[in-house]
């Protein structure tokens, strides 16, 4: 690897005088992509581990998804809801087909996949469960990463992703991540959802104990109250299913998706649901410009068609438990624990490691790009079209650095 030279400065330099400083990122100045890898503006190359958190599971320009938008944008991108387009209703059928949910809501961000599906809980809670109004709860989970819009960090237990951001928004209950017996004391006849991440990406690709989701869903089933599983980093093929749910055999009420979705080439987000829930919606009480638009769904039907069609959740399942068990094979008194599901791992440290960040800088001169989660952890999600030898190819970088920092 080259040294960053100043063509690369100045970039950085631009970003930090004219941009907001709510980022800390690695300082890599990225200029292209195909595949799993990615050039920086000096010319280096680099294997990415990340995959913008899941959104190109499909790897970066993937050729299929590149031409479905190319060929969209030259027709039509925008009619806002207010008129129908020829690609929403393909996508919602697409989405039936390989889900199983009656209906699909399309938005654009995650974040506001997540705020649809709390308005769609509620509304269901004072409308069919008869909630008094106003009384409507949602249980939550600490460790929880569910967006940045004021609702949303007002659940959760992360005091940055609070500070200065206050009043918040009530009518959330925080329970820990992993208590099965925590959820069956805080039932209560107002309780009108459990929001959950299969999953914890944020968190550092926290898995839960075996048979939680299931006692969860049986809860639910019990007091009439709305499972609504968050998919946006889990889903789409990123732990060796298409839902992580699936894992246990579940099915939730509200499946929230987003990222892969649409590939990394436009945001597109949604929630899944059956028409008791999704039938709460009436003309005038939610809606988005840009949800559903024609260049989004385009690109939203050729994503979830590589997926399927390249078999991208079957390589996520095999090469993701190969890798993983390589990692643990790491002889290093710095790693606390390997865990993780399909190609999303997380590599948890010691105390006296001195934080994950340093790993991850160190990586990035061997070529391999990766980041820091809460504080601790390294964590790896490549996208799903990766093949083993560049698996093996980043297996003997993370060695080199353990040795080269744990000596």
């Amino acid at each position: 690897m080259t040294t960053m030279k100043s063509n690369a400065t100045r970039y950085i330099e631009l970003e930090n005088k004219y941009g907001a400083h709510n980022y800390h990122p690695l300082d890599v100045v990225l200029h292209r992509g195909e595949g799993v890898w990615v050039w920086d503006v000096e010319g280096n190359k680099y294997l990415d581990f990340l995959a913008a958190y899941s959104a190109v599971n499909q790897g970066h320009a993937h050729p299929r998804i590149r031409r479905a938008m190319i060929e969209q944008a030259g027709r039509l991108t925008l009619t806002s809801r207010a008129f129908r387009n020829d690609q929403l209703g393909l996508l919602f059928q697409q989405m039936h087909e390989l889900s199983g949910f009656q209906r699909m809501l399309p938005m654009n961000s995650g974040a506001e996949a997540v705020e649809t599906s709390i308005k769609a809980a509620r509304k269901w809670g004072y409308k069919v469960k008869g909630v008094p109004d106003g009384k409507a709860e949602i249980l939550v989970f600490t460790g929880n990463f569910h967006g940045r819009t004021t609702t949303i960090v007002s659940f959760s237990d992360d005091a940055q992703y609070r500070d200065g951001f206050g009043p918040f928004t009530p009518g959330f209950t925080l329970l820990p991540y992993g208590d099965l017996g925590a959820v069956e004391r805080a039932m209560n006849p107002n309780v009108v959802a459990v929001l959950i991440e299969p999953i914890q990406g944020e968190s550092g690709i926290v898995i839960p104990p075996d048979g939680y989701l299931e006692g969860i869903e049986k809860l639910c089933r019990e007091r009439r109250v709305l499972l609504v599983a968050d998919e946006i980093q889990s889903g789409l093929g990123r732990t060796g299913k298409m839902f992580a749910f699936e894992h246990e055999n579940v099915r939730p009420d509200i499946v929230i998706v987003g990222k892969a979705l649409a590939g990394g080439f436009y945001p597109v987000s949604a929630i899944l649901a059956d028409d008791e829930v999704m039938g709460v919606f009436h003309p005038g009480d939610h809606g988005s410009t840009f949800g559903g638009n024609p260049l989004g769904c385009a690109v939203a039907r050729e994503a979830l068609a590589v997926l399927v069609e390249e078999k991208l959740i079957e390589k996520s399942a095999e090469l993701g438990s190969w890798f993983a068990e390589q990692l643990r094979t790491i002889d290093s008194p710095l790693i606390r624990e390997v865990r993780g599901r399909g190609l999303w791992i997380g590599i948890e440290l010691t105390p006296n490691a001195g934080g994950a960040r340093r790993f991850c800088e160190a990586l990035m001169t061997k070529g391999l790009l990766c980041k820091e989660t809460h504080v601790h952890t390294i964590r790896f999600a490549p996208p799903l079209t990766i093949e083993r030898s560049e698996l093996e190819w980043a297996l003997e970088r993370i060695k080199a650095v353990f040795r080269e920092i744990g000596s």
